[in-house]
């Protein structure tokens, strides 16, 4: 192989990337022990040897041209995988280790995968987990996220999909708020009532409710857009705590409200209309590279709540 890499040529493309990375020169040259000069004559090698320019430069930030960021993507995935072959080679590989950034909703990270991460860690004690709970898009790249979990199906087909599972959707209320109120018997009753709303964070728009209904006999998806007092945004769990405490009805997931069913605190309502659900998908950049410690999380959110959610359907 001829050689078109030399020594000061990797580390300019290190400290690119860092650069990218933190928006900002002087930061990244305080993380590489070097001036920014250092890492500003770095990023002017690079894009005289491109003929592009990688950074947009103003008096106080730095940004990322689309050329840039292609080239950032494509440079951190190389040097992540020269890590990895040393790991491998030097027999570090067997212990994964480093820091993992998880995305994930709010109701997903508490009730399903927080309670994993302590076992995931008496197995891989040299993992460090950032966890982030939010339920809007994210950006891989610019917010240095390994993995997302989101509750819709994903557009974006550079990344890898894994559903984790389909999570049932049911309408819920205490038992004073429906002897107040009244129990709904249809979809046309819950115009009578607080019907708790949660608003998308991708589009400002309340969420429908989902149902299936029976017209000639046949089973018939209804999204239906309702209408309460109560407009939640940004945490999920906000239109929980509402319904527990009598606001009105909410339509939200099973697996969130199913101690509070058990315990008689909510109550299920409009179940002839159920049996709609929405998808949970772990989600990861599409490249033939990850570290091991991505590919070792990955393998476990998999055994646990696939098999879990496949277990629970029979």
């Amino acid at each position: 192989m001829q050689r078109k890499f030399d020594d000061l040529l990797l580390g300019s493309i290190e400290l690119f990337c860092l650069a990218a990375e933190h928006g900002s020169f002087t930061l990244a040259a305080n993380a590489a022990s070097v001036t920014p000069a250092a890492v500003s004559r770095s990023v002017a090698r690079l894009e005289e040897r491109l003929g592009v320019r990688l950074f947009v430069r103003t008096t106080r930030q730095i940004r990322l041209t689309d050329s840039g960021q292609r080239y950032y993507e494509q440079s951190r995935q190389a040097l992540l995988q020269l890590v990895d072959a040393e790991r491998e080679v030097t027999g570090q590989q067997t212990t994964p280790a480093g820091v993992l950034k998880i995305s994930m909703p709010t109701p997903y990270g508490h009730y399903r995968v927080l309670p994993l991460l302590a076992a995931f860690r008496r197995q891989y004690p040299d993992v460090h987990i950032e966890i982030h709970l939010s339920n809007r898009n994210i950006d891989f790249t610019e917010e240095g996220v390994d993995l997302a979990i989101r509750g819709r199906a994903p557009v974006d087909s550079t990344l890898i999909a894994r559903k984790l599972e389909d999570a049932e959707l049911i309408v819920v209320a205490t038992p004073d708020y429906l002897k107040r109120q009244g129990v709904p018997r249809t979809l046309e009753d819950l115009e009578a009532h607080d019907c708790i709303q949660f608003e998308l964070p991708s589009n400002g728009r309340n969420i429908p409710w989902l149902f299936n209904q029976k017209v000639d006999g046949h089973a018939v998806e209804v999204d239906l857009v309702t209408r309460g007092a109560y407009v939640t945004s940004g945490d999920v769990l906000a239109g929980v705590t509402l319904v527990q405490n009598g606001a009105g009805v909410f339509q939200t997931y099973r697996f969130i409200v199913e101690q509070d069913l058990r315990e008689g605190k909510l109550v299920e309502v409009l179940t002839e209309f159920g049996g709609r659900s929405r998808p949970f998908t772990l989600l990861y950049p599409h490249s033939r590279y990850l570290s091991s410690r991505v590919r070792v999380f990955v393998d476990f959110l998999v055994a646990h709540l696939v098999t879990a959610a496949q277990n629970r359907k029979r």
